[in-house]
């Protein structure tokens, strides 16, 4: 492992390994700080540290422009903060949509297509597994065949076979035909 790092550092620009040996010291130094910082403002651990990750990418770009190399605390702190703040202001925005939309919930017991829905459902959930797969698979996402029987294991003219006699149970299902 160290040998790899030896020639990974090795074939880099001098300037390149530099500039990553200093963002990797800065990170060992701050981080630790900075996730105590998150955690206090966030609660959550693994948020804590989504936003120091996101903190020190958006400093990456910025690494050779330091002058102080003590100003990046500072820098950590404010940019954790913003983060954060972002962060609820966009959970506060989703929230509100979200209770807006429930307040829009249609009266499905007048939609014409909700039995319809109801009724397909539960036959394609009757059908097997790689039947139903290969239906969604191709009339509810519109994928080629060939990317279909990529995705289930088998051969195109498995697909075709797997459709074919999916449709012929679902036309003998008098639920579906109604």
């Amino acid at each position: 492992m160290d040998r790899e790092r030896k020639t990974i550092a090795a074939t880099m620009e001098p300037a390149e390994a530099t500039h990553r040996s200093r963002l990797a010291e800065t990170y060992v130094r701050y981080a630790p700080d900075g996730i105590r910082l998150a955690y206090l403002l966030t609660g959550d651990r693994s948020l804590a540290e989504d936003l120091v990750h996101e903190a020190f990418l958006r400093f990456v770009g910025r690494l050779h422009f330091l002058r102080d190399p003590e100003a990046f605390e500072g820098y950590l702190r404010r940019t954790i903060v913003n983060l954060s703040k972002n962060h609820f202001r966009r959970r506060a925005v989703e929230r509100s949509y979200l209770a807006r939309e429930a307040g829009r919930v249609p009266d499905v017991r007048n939609d014409p297509d909700v039995p319809t829905y109801e009724s397909m459902r539960t036959a394609l959930l009757s059908l097997p597994v790689r039947q139903r797969a290969a239906i969604v698979f191709r009339y509810y996402e519109d994928l080629p065949e060939a990317q279909i029987a990529e995705i289930l294991g088998c051969r195109p003219a498995t697909v075709r076979s797997l459709v074919s006699r999916g449709l012929e149970t679902l036309r003998r299902n008098p639920e579906v035909m109604a």
